[in-house]
Protein backbone atom coordinates (compact mmCIF):
# COMPACT_ATOMS: atom_id res chain seq x y z
CA UNK A 1 0.00 0.00 0.00
CA UNK A 2 1.21 3.55 -0.66
CA UNK A 3 0.59 5.97 1.85
CA UNK A 4 -0.33 9.19 0.31
CA UNK A 5 1.07 12.49 1.79
CA UNK A 6 -0.03 16.12 1.40
CA UNK A 7 2.46 18.88 0.28
CA UNK A 8 3.81 20.46 3.41
CA UNK A 9 2.07 24.16 3.82
CA UNK A 10 4.14 27.24 3.27
CA UNK A 11 4.45 29.05 6.19
CA UNK A 12 2.69 31.90 6.13
CA UNK A 13 3.84 35.35 5.84
CA UNK A 14 4.35 37.61 8.40
CA UNK A 15 2.73 40.84 8.45
CA UNK A 16 3.34 43.74 9.77
CA UNK A 17 1.89 45.70 12.58
CA UNK A 18 1.30 48.80 10.00
CA UNK A 19 -0.05 46.19 7.01
CA UNK A 20 -2.26 44.68 9.74
CA UNK A 21 -3.90 47.48 11.23
CA UNK A 22 -4.73 48.72 7.63
CA UNK A 23 -6.30 45.86 6.78
CA UNK A 24 -8.30 46.10 9.27
CA UNK A 25 -9.15 49.96 8.50
CA UNK A 26 -9.91 49.27 4.74
CA UNK A 27 -12.19 46.30 5.37
CA UNK A 28 -14.15 48.61 8.09
CA UNK A 29 -14.19 51.25 5.07
CA UNK A 30 -15.56 48.90 2.31
CA UNK A 31 -18.71 47.68 4.84
CA UNK A 32 -19.08 51.94 5.66
CA UNK A 33 -18.51 52.78 1.40
CA UNK A 34 -21.46 50.01 0.82
CA UNK A 35 -23.75 51.53 3.20
CA UNK A 36 -22.78 55.37 1.93
CA UNK A 37 -23.98 53.97 -1.59
CA UNK A 38 -27.39 53.39 -0.38
CA UNK A 39 -27.36 56.43 1.84
CA UNK A 40 -26.71 58.42 -1.30
CA UNK A 41 -28.93 56.32 -3.81
CA UNK A 42 -31.63 57.13 -1.16
CA UNK A 43 -31.28 60.73 -0.70
CA UNK A 44 -31.65 60.90 -4.47
CA UNK A 45 -28.46 63.55 -4.61
CA UNK A 46 -27.22 61.95 -7.93
CA UNK A 47 -28.64 59.44 -10.71
CA UNK A 48 -28.11 55.59 -9.16
CA UNK A 49 -26.01 54.62 -11.93
CA UNK A 50 -23.08 57.88 -10.85
CA UNK A 51 -23.88 56.51 -6.93
CA UNK A 52 -23.75 52.65 -7.66
CA UNK A 53 -21.21 52.81 -10.23
CA UNK A 54 -18.77 54.88 -8.21
CA UNK A 55 -19.11 53.41 -5.13
CA UNK A 56 -18.28 50.37 -6.69
CA UNK A 57 -15.32 51.99 -8.36
CA UNK A 58 -14.55 52.77 -5.07
CA UNK A 59 -14.87 49.27 -3.13
CA UNK A 60 -12.75 48.01 -5.87
CA UNK A 61 -10.09 50.26 -5.38
CA UNK A 62 -10.25 49.33 -1.32
CA UNK A 63 -10.19 46.02 -2.19
CA UNK A 64 -6.91 46.99 -4.21
CA UNK A 65 -5.72 48.64 -0.97
CA UNK A 66 -6.40 45.93 1.11
CA UNK A 67 -3.94 43.66 -1.12
CA UNK A 68 -0.98 46.42 -1.69
CA UNK A 69 -1.04 47.66 1.97
CA UNK A 70 1.93 45.47 3.22
CA UNK A 71 4.01 47.86 0.38
CA UNK A 72 5.20 51.44 1.06
CA UNK A 73 4.10 52.44 -1.96
CA UNK A 74 0.56 50.73 -1.38
CA UNK A 75 0.35 52.65 1.49
CA UNK A 76 0.58 55.91 -0.15
CA UNK A 77 -2.53 53.73 -2.59
CA UNK A 78 -4.55 53.97 0.67
CA UNK A 79 -3.76 57.66 1.70
CA UNK A 80 -5.08 58.82 -1.83
CA UNK A 81 -7.82 56.65 -0.95
CA UNK A 82 -8.56 58.38 1.94
CA UNK A 83 -8.55 61.80 -0.14
CA UNK A 84 -10.95 60.00 -2.50
CA UNK A 85 -12.73 59.41 0.55
CA UNK A 86 -12.68 62.61 2.05
CA UNK A 87 -14.19 63.91 -1.11
CA UNK A 88 -17.71 62.55 -1.44
CA UNK A 89 -18.02 65.13 1.25
CA UNK A 90 -18.79 67.34 -1.80
CA UNK A 91 -21.90 65.31 -2.44
CA UNK A 92 -22.90 64.20 1.18
CA UNK A 93 -21.38 66.77 3.85
CA UNK A 94 -22.24 63.53 6.75
CA UNK A 95 -20.18 61.53 4.26
CA UNK A 96 -17.08 63.67 4.87
CA UNK A 97 -17.59 62.96 8.37
CA UNK A 98 -17.58 59.67 8.29
CA UNK A 99 -14.64 59.64 5.95
CA UNK A 100 -13.11 62.20 8.56
CA UNK A 101 -13.41 59.41 11.17
CA UNK A 102 -11.77 56.77 8.88
CA UNK A 103 -8.83 59.06 7.73
CA UNK A 104 -8.01 59.44 11.97
CA UNK A 105 -7.96 55.31 11.45
CA UNK A 106 -5.51 55.21 8.76
CA UNK A 107 -2.91 58.16 10.19
CA UNK A 108 -3.36 55.43 13.60
CA UNK A 109 -2.76 52.77 11.42
CA UNK A 110 0.42 54.16 9.43
CA UNK A 111 2.06 56.07 12.54
CA UNK A 112 1.36 53.49 15.32
CA UNK A 113 1.62 50.67 13.33
CA UNK A 114 5.20 52.08 12.13
CA UNK A 115 6.06 52.31 16.05
CA UNK A 116 5.40 48.54 16.66
CA UNK A 117 7.44 47.54 13.35
CA UNK A 118 10.37 49.47 14.19
CA UNK A 119 10.24 48.36 18.42
CA UNK A 120 10.03 44.83 16.66
CA UNK A 121 12.94 45.38 14.36
CA UNK A 122 14.93 46.60 17.36
CA UNK A 123 14.11 43.89 19.87
CA UNK A 124 15.07 41.27 17.00
CA UNK A 125 18.27 42.92 16.60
Amino acid sequence: MTETTTPARRPRRERSATESLLVITLGMEIIVVVFGMLAINGLGVLPAVSVFGGGAALLVLLMVGVRVARYRWGVWFTGVLQALLLATGFIEVLAAVTAAIFVGFWIYAVVRGGQLDAAKRAAQA
